[in-house]
């Protein structure tokens, strides 16, 4: 019998709500207004850089080829032709633009000594035009979500500034809430697990390992609730993600112990679709989008949007699933391509019968247990977001209600 969690670790029981914990010290008021300057800013050391993973196309979940429809029907899978189509999943890939990453601060103006996060596109000059688009991109979705003081939202990365340099590279500085992302979260605790079972560690009593179990659920769920929060914000506010995943929700502490204080945010916006209906098929980075709404039968704006919408939840729901195995699983059982291949080409997206598969496998066992809380909670939310079908996912809003994602599933235990 595990024992009941201090009552500050526990959700709050207003739907889609945790019990807010105070900061440990206080930011400074922020402003929607953002500093062009460079002059305003001082650079620091180098950080490290990244390739950025977006959804390029749909394709078979088992063969990529989604022009072969005749040729997968004639391999006797028992897929009829519109059931191929709905049976779409997305194909995630690297493009070619690496940015770079440093640390620095505020030097002048009322933000003086925000600590930054400084994201640096290369320039048009060095044959990266794409890369210029995406900066203006990253750029004029955050001003848009920032643009009214009163109603940012936390669960969003602010941006400070931007400045363009004279060899054309293009300056994002961003507040320093954090320097880890959830993918980092997970491999560090998925390596400590390791080296837990491998004896490298010193050896846990029972019972201080069922309560840290508690502490990384109640950590996970609220990494999840907070990514989710994020998301609701910016489709409230007709904007879609499109880059959703791991590395892509930055946090302030990988402690679990610090739970209480994680506050997720949303990273990497470059990619970002407006779906007003006005703007709806428009978008010089998102003509893979609509084009795979036309092969979905999402013809009118109406149904354009919609599919957007779900598309976006998709890839939350892979998020969910990363995050359900990952930091469960010791490393090197698991990882996020293989959990994928596992769920879309393997069990074509019957979660539930992936559910028979992991169980079966007792280095999953955590992850099962962890998805199976609230009778079976994480794999009814997984199965509803992971769809084939884009009509019958839910919405951002739903998922964050959803008693998996509010953590009403750990007051039960």
């Amino acid at each position: 019998m595990l024992k009941a969690l201090p009552a500050r670790f526990l959700a709050s029981p207003e739907p889609g709500g945790w019990r807010r914990r105070p900061r440990r010290g206080s930011l400074k008021p922020v402003s929607a207004a953002l500093m062009t300057n460079p002059a305003y800013f001082e650079v620091g050391r180098f950080l490290g850089g990244y390739g950025f993973m977006n959804i390029t196309s749909y394709s078979s979940s088992q063969f990529g080829e989604p022009s072969n429809v005749a040729g997968i029907q004639d391999l006797g899978l028992g897929y009829s032709a519109e059931e191929i189509e709905r049976l779409r999943v997305q194909d995630v890939g690297e493009g070619e633009v690496t940015i770079r990453l440093y640390e620095g601060r505020v030097v002048q103006g009322p933000l003086r000594g925000t600590q930054a996060v400084f994201k640096v596109y290369p320039g048009a000059r060095a044959g990266a035009s794409e890369a210029d688009l995406m900066a203006l991109n990253e750029l004029r979705t955050h001003a848009f979500l920032q643009s009214d003081a009163s109603d940012i939202c936390d669960n969003i990365q602010f941006l400070l500034g931007a400045f363009e340099t004279a060899t054309g590279e293009q300056w994002l500085a961003f507040r320093d809430d954090g320097r880890y992302s959830a993918a980092d979260y997970a491999k560090i605790t998925s390596e400590r697990q390791l080296k837990e079972q491998s004896g490298d560690m010193p050896f846990w009593n029972p019972f201080s390992r069922a309560y840290k179990l508690e502490l990384r659920r109640y950590f996970v769920l609220k990494l999840l609730n907070g990514a989710m929060s994020g998301l609701v914000h910016m489709h409230n506010h007709d904007r879609l993600h499109q880059s959703l995943g791991p590395s892509s929700v930055v946090l302030n502490t990988v402690m679990e112990k610090e739970g209480p204080y994680l506050v997720p945010r949303l990273r990497d916006l470059a990619f970002s679709v407006d779906i007003g209906y006005s703007s709806v098929g428009a978008g010089a980075l998102s003509d893979g989008l609509w084009r795979r709404a036309s092969a979905a039968g999402a013809s009118t704006p109406l149904e354009k949007r919609a599919f957007g919408i779900a598309d976006d939840i998709y890839g939350a729901g892979l998020l969910i699933a990363y995050m359900a195995f990952i930091p469960f699983c010791e490393a090197g059982i698991m990882d996020g391509i293989s959990l994928q291949r596992l769920l879309e080409s393997t069990f074509r997206l019957d979660i539930y019968a992936a559910r028979e598969y992991c169980l079966a496998d007792d280095r999953l066992s955590e992850a099962v247990n962890f998805l199976d809380l609230g009778d079976g909670a994480g794999w009814e939310l997984l199965q509803a977001m992971l769809d084939p079908d884009y009509r019958k996912r839910p919405t951002a809003e739903a998922v964050l209600n959803h008693r998996f994602i509010t953590g009403a599933v750990l007051r039960n235990y």
